[in-house]
Formats: structure tokens, sequence, C-alpha cells
């Protein structure tokens, strides 16, 4: 079954080097037969939240809040790609999620976290799978860390480590399963 699952990068900055593991992910993806377009906070330039994507009158919602909205609607699963920030979620990421939420509803996430030290992201990811499940996308269990990025992934998204093609297999594995049973699910409705 072929999937659409948007990949959400979480960081701005100039010089960032998640971009690096969403090249990665994506190329996984599509090397399954999956659709797994970038959304990149950089190209948004969303501004800070004021008003959710719901709380504007029909056809009168921002072009790029527009087309995400259609991309999420037809979406099967979301991967995040999350960097640290003080030990937290960057804040970035943070405005390009909430600026939706029924769109996320009965779809889960996964949350791929790294950073340029040897954690990986991880203390971000914590507080990002509690945000993400009351968004109503809840995170798969396994999370794909990836410590010291900049020597882990090239520049244009190669592997430098074995591990992580093995590691991704996995990850993609199980949000792929997620992905698949809920939406069957989703087909014969939801609460609401």
């Amino acid at each position: 079954m072929s999937l659409t699952v948007p990949v959400i990068l979480g960081s701005v900055r100039s010089d960032r080097i998640g971009i690096r593991a969403a090249r990665f992910l994506i190329a996984q993806l599509e090397a399954r037969g999956h659709a797994a377009p970038l959304v990149d906070p950089a190209e948004l330039k969303l501004p800070l939240l004021d008003r959710m994507y719901k709380e504007y009158p029909a056809g009168t919602a921002p072009d790029a809040l527009e087309r995400l909205a259609a991309l999420y609607r037809r979406a099967n699963a979301f991967l995040v790609v999350s960097a640290e920030y003080n030990h937290g979620v960057p804040p970035a990421l943070t405005n390009t999620l909430d600026h939706f939420l029924e769109e996320y509803y009965w779809r889960p996430s996964a949350i791929c976290c790294y950073s340029a030290g040897q954690f990986g992201g991880v203390r971000a990811a914590m507080p990002l799978r509690a945000m993400l499940a009351e968004m109503g996308m809840p995170s798969i269990p396994s999370l794909l860390p990836i410590p010291r990025l900049q020597d882990a992934i090239t520049e244009d998204g190669a592997p430098n480590e074995p591990r992580l093609e093995a590691a991704a297999a996995r990850f993609l594995d199980e949000l792929t399963w997620y992905a698949e049973a809920l939406g069957a699910r989703r087909g014969r409705g939801t609460p609401y």
C-alpha cells in the first residue's frame, strides 16, 4: 500500500543540520513507494500563531495554510524531524504544528530526533510525544534518534553509518504498520 507521509522539519536556522535527516528519511520512504513531501518551516514562513487554520472563514486562510491543510487531509501518517533546543522542542516546529488540529486526527506520527551531540535529541522527543498525542496523532512507540547528525548523514541525505539504514527500516516498518492499521479503522468511522 502506498502511503502519504509528510516529513515535518522543525528547524529554520540557516546552518541547520536537520535537513540531512529529513532528506535521508524522504529517500527511505520514497524507496518504499510512499509519497514523502517535505514540510519546511523555513520555506513556509508561517507567522507566529495568531489564528489556527480552522479559525479562518472558508477560503480566506493564507495560501501556505490551504496547501498544508490539503496535504494533511490526504496524509496517512506524519514523520516529525526534531532538533533539541534547550532540552525542548524547537519553536519553529511547535509553531508549524500548532496551526492545525483536526487534520491530524486518527493518524499516527513518528519522531526522528537529532542533535550535534551524543544524546540524539531524545530530551526533546519526550515532550514532543505528549504534544503529538494531544493533537490527535499519537507517536509510534519507537524513536529514531540520530546523535552527531553532522557526521552520521551527509548534506545530501546519504547515511555515513550502516546502522542508520537498519534502524530506519525498523522505524518505518513500525510507522507503516500503524498507518495501515489506523487507516483501516478510519475507513470504518471515527468516534466523532
